[in-house]
């Protein structure tokens, strides 16, 4: 489980991307970016991660962070997974929230592609992991810039299920 209330729990900055992900707070953002509390505490001092377009990145950017390594040699970690996470998509020109599950052999599988506006609030979703043999991954979020300078996209609260 992650929270991001004092650091990135072991996730990482893809090195084969355009920008990072940051950690940051509402208290620490500029008015019309991003969501006015975290999602974990519903407060401005709170902590999530977030990508935001602005005059430093173009539209179609890309920041990714990945998980760290799961292991498939947890029996339990065969039969039900799940990766559950709250995330908050909101502007005129947003960009794009895409998730992946990549073995450590570098496919990738697309979990998830949402576009454009979502609403001005945080979302859960849930999203199931599936995959053959005993071959380890992780879970990639990819955030691509829009052309709205005060539009972002958050993420809070990202949590594997105890079997894994």
């Amino acid at each position: 489980h992650c929270n991001f209330e004092f650091d990135l729990c072991g996730w990482k900055q893809d090195e084969n991307d355009d920008f990072d992900w940051n950690l940051r707070t509402s208290s620490t953002s500029k008015l019309g970016t991003g969501p006015p509390t975290d999602h974990t505490l519903q407060e401005p001092s709170g902590h999530y991660i977030f990508i935001k377009s602005s005059f430093f990145q173009l539209p179609g950017q890309k920041a990714r962070i990945s998980s760290p390594f799961l292991s498939r040699r947890n029996k339990n970690c065969k039969v039900c997974e799940d990766i559950n996470f709250y995330y908050h998509m909101y502007g005129a020109h947003i960009g794009s929230l895409i998730v992946y599950q990549r073995t450590t052999l570098k496919h990738e599988r697309i979990l998830l592609n949402l576009t454009g506006n979502q609403g001005n609030f945080w979302q859960r979703k849930s999203l199931i992991l599936t995959g053959n043999g005993n071959e380890d991954f992780q879970v990639v979020f990819e955030g691509i810039a829009g052309k709205g300078p005060k539009d972002g996209i958050a993420l809070d609260d990202l949590t594997f299920s105890k079997e894994c």
